[in-house]
């Protein structure tokens, strides 16, 4: 018989699971300190180190922008898969994916409700969804919230954070863009606000259309905000771009954003916009 034999090295039961709860603490994304995630989700998903806003979801934002209750329209929308499309994926199941993890049909959510006593519509892109990409379903969702905004002569504030125009859909998703640019005109003819607030990030075909078309573009702080991304521009002109390029600072620096606001400031800072706009 062998003189070394190797036992089982495993933890007893009961002892193999980790003593601290799993989710208890959270990174930050720009200074790496380690948060408790209770605290930040208190302090509106913004480190209290460095400011450094954390992504949310659609749901927490408009809980966050609303003053208590809301009611949400065009929940049941679904995207047909015109195109039978496949990646490494069929896009069907990626739409049944995205469904599980949000608890939306598509990458948008939008609600009417009030905010400072104000009742308007606010439209909330969610990135968990396909990366808040925006395909026909998107694009009908914005364009039924702007026409409800008209029908009821009420602002609107659409929300945008998206990695842009959903290729699964093709030309389909292109077109959605000149479709809420028509519909936004329409607002602007009969003189209702559109506030457009870019998050994190806020890019491609959804930047080429609405997100820059507000009567005011606001932005959060550090927010990636641009048509192509950075290393596609660098691959391109072949130059190294500016320090902060892209950055919602940045572009408040060369007109692009009229202003950068904190989030725990955002529901002020809109309401108050809002009663210029409107009187």
């Amino acid at each position: 018989m062998a003189w070394f034999r190797r036992e089982d090295a495993s933890l007893p039961s009961g002892e193999q699971a980790s003593r601290v709860p799993e989710g208890l603490w959270i990174k930050c994304g720009a200074c790496k300190e380690i948060l408790y995630r209770k605290e930040v989700i208190q302090n509106l998903s913004v480190c209290s180190k460095c400011g450094f806003h954390f992504r949310i979801s659609a749901r927490e934002r408009l809980a966050m922008l609303f003053d208590g209750d809301w009611e949400e329209f065009d929940e049941s929308l679904v995207s047909a898969d015109p195109l039978r499309f496949r990646d490494t994926k069929a896009y069907a199941a990626r739409l049944k994916d995205g469904k599980a993890k949000t608890q939306s049909y598509d990458a948008l959510v939008s609600a009417i409700g009030a905010m400072e006593g104000q009742r308007l519509v606010i439209a909330a892109m969610e990135y968990g969804f396909i990366g808040g990409s925006m395909g026909v379903v998107v694009g009908e969702k914005v364009t039924r919230a702007i026409e409800r905004a008209l029908a009821e002569s009420l602002p609107i504030v659409v929300v945008s954070c998206s990695g842009g125009a959903r290729m699964m859909e093709g030309t389909l998703s292109l077109m959605q863009m000149a479709k809420i640019s028509a519909a936004l005109a329409r607002l602007d003819d009969a003189r209702l606000p559109f506030i457009s607030l870019m998050t994190d990030p806020t890019t491609g075909g959804v930047t080429a259309s609405y997100a820059m078309l507000g009567d005011l573009n606001v932005a959060e702080p550090g927010a990636l905000i641009g048509f192509a991304g950075p290393r596609v521009i660098e691959q391109t002109i072949r130059q190294k771009l500016p320090e902060g390029f892209q950055r919602s600072e940045f572009l408040l620096e060369h007109g692009m954003v009229d202003i950068v606001v904190d989030r725990r400031e955002l529901k002020k800072t809109l309401a108050r916009s809002l009663r210029l706009l409107r009187a």
